[in-house]
């Protein structure tokens, strides 16, 4: 009789789209590369809880509890200063709209984890 492993997943190797096209644009490889990867670590755990080998809840909390909404947040928080920062005229309404919706995006994602 073979044993079903207890295992959600065994990761072996993350292909990113830099590798799969071989194309690097100067100054993003390090975002051609975390980004694809932060994805697929949250696929996997959606993965799990779809095929019930993990219970949603318990995922939920492990979340929380890592501070992932935190770190998610902090990308737009951080992306907005940065729109800011590189703004010729900070006062320029379509600039400022833009960091605006970052921020926003970042209260968003901190927002919806108040509420699981």
């Amino acid at each position: 009789m073979e044993q079903q492993p207890k295992a959600l997943a065994r990761i072996s190797h993350i292909e990113t789209g830099v590798e799969r096209t071989a194309v690097a644009t100067a100054g993003g490889e390090d975002l051609a590369v975390l980004a694809p990867a932060a994805a697929a670590a949250l696929n996997l755990l959606s993965d799990a809880v779809r095929r019930g080998g993990a219970d949603h809840d318990d995922i939920v909390q492990a979340l929380k509890a890592a501070g992932v909404h935190e770190a998610f947040a902090g990308v737009f928080d951080a992306a907005s200063e940065r729109v800011m920062d590189a703004a010729d005229d900070p006062y320029d309404f379509d600039v400022r709209l833009h960091a605006d919706n970052l921020a926003g995006a970042a209260g968003d994602v901190r927002r919806a984890f108040h509420w699981l």
